[in-house]
């Protein structure tokens, strides 16, 4: 009867992911809607990306000072040119914002970048699967219901402008979402001979083009 009651309490935080435009580079955004009132708190989206997808490092400072987006990366450093095999997952740490027309409704948007990987075999895609955030709340001035939040086990900080860290809470249950996937377009294998001839040839090509330019028209002493 009790967790009867607590369930009757507590409201499902529902989070919903979506991707925006084509190809390699695109929007993710991330809308969250809270059980209950959560007035004077801060919300964020803590967001666990496979290597398949990054955020650049660059690109999101660069935001952060027209203060169109606010996040934290862990780690700090990317390697954006590195292919998905050779890449390590990263954690994002997304600080949401008050949709004006839901009290309880909070978004935002990131950039994100698909990496190149694998050929692969009788298939032109590779599948990368974002999972559903975890929803934290910091709350200075409220006190959130014990039977729907607890605090969550992170070191997070207070903002995106801050090193300082503070209390995050978490919810109990979990939120309704489904997992999101980006389907990257990968090469075929058995196209790997066709493709290095093609290059060789095409680089050949080039090399006497320009050889050939810079002997005619260049000075030499």
């Amino acid at each position: 009867c009790v967790t009867l009651d607590v369930q009757a309490a507590c409201r499902d935080t529902t989070v919903t992911q979506e991707l925006l435009k084509e190809g390699f580079h695109r929007d993710l955004l991330v809308k969250v809607e809270l059980g209950e009132d959560a007035g004077g708190c801060a919300v964020a989206a803590q967001m666990h990306l496979p290597p398949g997808i990054y955020v650049d490092p660059y690109e999101l400072a660069t935001l952060q000072q027209h203060n169109l987006t606010k996040a934290v990366l862990f780690p700090d450093a990317i390697d954006v040119e590195a292919p998905e095999y050779l890449a390590r997952g990263v954690l994002l740490l997304l600080f949401l914002e008050l949709d004006a027309r839901c009290p309880r409704c909070f978004r935002t948007a990131v950039p994100v970048h698909a990496r190149y990987h694998r050929p692969a075999e009788r298939t032109r895609e590779a599948l990368v699967v974002l999972e559903s955030p975890e929803v934290l709340l910091c709350c200075c001035h409220s006190h959130l219901s014990a039977e729907c939040w607890e605090p969550a086990e992170v070191d997070a900080p207070c903002s995106s402008d801050t090193t300082s860290s503070c209390q995050w809470h978490s919810t109990k249950h979990r939120p309704a979402y489904e997992e999101l996937m980006l389907r990257v377009p990968v090469g075929l294998r058995e196209h790997n001979s066709l493709v290095c001839a093609l290059t060789l040839l095409t680089t050949g090509l080039c090399s006497g083009l320009i050889l050939a330019a810079a002997c005619k028209y260049g000075h030499f002493p």
